[in-house]
């Protein structure tokens, strides 16, 4: 009966392991048939047998011993056309380059949708309004609005690269030709005369562009507007959170979530944004106006602290819910509070496990800024919400287990600790990456995800699972499982790919993905940890705004551990033996990453 078992179990990891090595016909595993990109280049992922010979476009490529290729090749604007041929099978790939560029007006003409701004602007009196066109170079061009003439200048023929260009070690300014983008402000009249104002229309502005002694006219999209100072609206945040941004775009850096119920004074809008009075921006569909209120105003008295299962809980009374800010440091957690002026004269705070000492500040006449001194400098969570108009934060305490370092061995180091594990994508809608065979993402990622799952386990951890099975699950419903459980850690499974113009030949390695501060520690250990222990390349550290980081609740990460498309790190990927290995040092890495910080 052993005999038979051990037979069948090393049937099962002879199957597995079949997955890397190259048992059919040629086949492309990316990019899919046409394909379109903006890229400069792309990478052709795939396999063939490991004997004869695989060529693109009549020239042979290299491939790994298991048979797998992933070269790059250079783009054109648009069509290109890749034949891969091994033996007598033929592959073509058709991959379409478009551009990102406006296209570089002909003559006298701006370029097509190039004026800005491309809808409604509100703002203050005294506010710069700023336009921009692209128009070809040595060209006059001007705005008219409201009887006033803007002159627009040419600026910089620079373009800061995509935010993903950091993934590819390639963020360098890029210098541009072939046309020149005009850009000019004005600053709208400030208006001192309040009891009466009312919001301005200034109209749609008129860009000019004279070349040669000949101009044409075009007239923007976007309407720009002057708000009046005593008729401001205020806006309350009915979303749970908020997403507060620096600027009237989702291309624009998140800020601290506002808690649902938090009210500001709206002091510009831009399209589907609207500007509040502490600087951030919020979508419109994020907020409701507040009719007959009037601007957010607070003083602030009295704060105490409590304790609550496992929390410390600081409650702010306040007059309105006002708008706040969070900052994270070594050892510190500051709170700042907007709109709000300070009447204190006392504040409770008891002996506690998170806090050791508080400092308050008024920064400004309406910023009030709390400073806590912290006992330990791994922060463990914090949350913020509104009980009606008191602000309530939220400090995590220390995860508390019963057991040490397994020394002795018997011991289970991670008794009492609960760690959430997320095994990224699922379901026939988010397979993830891709290897040179067709191996989704998503199966190794929940192999790899149970497997750590029972290495914790083994550990004494009370252990958490997003999905168990191959199931679609979106990053909403993970998210909140996070917030949910509260879990002393977060640790969400993935391996890796690249933007087109990537390569994937040269790319490999375990990277680190963090948020807040407090995932940074446990970020780079585990990385540290896995290079080290199983000798394998790093790839690096990163902080990133993504969703399975941004949880504020715990420690959160997310672990790219290899490349799918590498056609070396595949093989190391998709082998059973090395996945076990894996999920053992990301277990034992865990363990002493929590020893580290006690």
């Amino acid at each position: 009966m052993r005999k038979f078992l051990g037979l069948v179990v090393f049937g099962m990891i002879i199957a597995i392991a079949s997955v890397a090595v190259a048992a059919q016909p040629l086949f492309v595993a990316y990019p899919p048939a046409n394909h379109k990109t903006i890229a400069d280049r792309i990478f052709l992922i795939g396999t063939a047998p490991p004997t004869g010979q695989v060529s693109v476009n009549g020239n042979q490529i290299s491939r790994t011993a298991a048979g797998h290729f992933a070269p790059t090749f250079p783009l054109q604007i648009g069509e290109n056309v890749f034949s891969l041929r091994y033996e007598n099978q033929l592959v073509k790939i058709q991959v379409t380059r478009q551009s990102n560029q406006p296209e570089v007006p002909a003559g006298l003409a701006f370029a097509k949708d190039s004026l800005t701004p491309k809808v409604d602007v509100a703002s203050l009196p005294g506010e710069y309004i700023c336009f921009g066109a692209i128009a070809p170079a040595n060209a006059t061009v001007l705005v008219k609005l409201a009887g006033a003439t803007i002159p627009l200048k040419a600026r910089s023929q620079v373009e800061l690269p995509d935010n993903k260009s950091v993934l590819l070690g390639e963020n360098s300014p890029i210098k541009k030709g072939g046309s020149e983008q005009y850009q000019g402000c004005a600053k709208t009249p400030a208006d001192s005369s309040l009891e009466n104002s009312k919001k301005v229309d200034l109209g749609v502005p008129l860009f000019e562009l004279t070349i040669n002694n000949q101009t044409i006219s075009q007239q923007g999209t976007g309407k720009i507007s002057i708000l009046s100072p005593a008729e401001l609206e205020v806006a309350e945040v009915t979303s749970e959170p908020g997403v507060a941004r620096t600027g009237a775009s989702t291309d624009f850096s998140r800020m601290t979530p506002l808690p649902k119920g938090t009210r500001a004074t709206v002091t510009g809008r831009e399209g589907e944004w609207i500007r509040l009075d502490y600087g951030a921006w919020i979508k419109a569909s994020e907020v409701r106006i507040v009719k007959d209120a009037v601007p957010v105003r607070s003083i602030i008295r009295s704060a105490r602290s409590r304790q609550v299962s496992g929390w410390t809980e600081v409650l702010f009374p306040l007059e309105t819910p006002v708008p706040v800010t969070v900052q994270e440091g070594e050892k510190t957690f500051t709170l700042t509070l907007y709109n709000t002026t300070a009447q204190t004269d006392i504040i409770r705070l008891d002996d506690d496990p998170v806090i050791s000492r508080l400092a308050w500040q008024q920064i400004s006449p309406l910023q009030v800024q709390y400073t806590f001194n912290l006992k330990s400098a791994q922060h463990w969570g914090y949350k913020l919400r509104y009980d009606g108009t008191t602000l309530v934060l939220s400090l995590k305490h220390p995860p508390v287990r019963s057991g040490k370092m397994p020394d002795p061995p018997q011991e289970k180091p991670l008794s009492g600790i609960k760690i959430l594990i997320d095994a990224g994508h699922g379901g026939p809608e988010d397979s993830g990456g891709v290897g040179p065979t067709g191996y989704r993402e998503k199966t190794v990622a929940l192999i790899v995800s149970k497997l750590v799952r029972s290495e914790l386990v083994n550990r004494g951890a009370n252990v958490v699972m997003t999905r168990v099975e191959d199931v679609d699950l979106d990053l909403p419903p993970r998210v909140e499982m996070i917030q949910k459980e509260e879990p002393a850690i977060a640790i969400s499974i993935h391996y890796n790919a690249l933007p087109d113009n990537g390569d994937a030949i040269n790319t490999k390695g375990v990277g680190a993905f963090w948020f807040h501060p407090q995932a940074h520690s446990l970020g780079m250990f585990l990385h540290n940890y896995l290079v080290a222990k199983l000798n394998r390349p790093s790839y690096g550290v990163f902080w990133n705004n993504l969703a399975m980081t941004r949880s504020a609740v715990a420690p959160s990460v997310l672990m790219e551990l290899g490349f799918m498309i590498n056609p070396e790190e595949f093989e190391w990927i998709v082998n059973p033996t090395q996945q076990q290995k894996l999920a053992e040092a990301i277990a034992q890495g865990i363990t002493e990453w929590f020893a580290s910080v006690e």
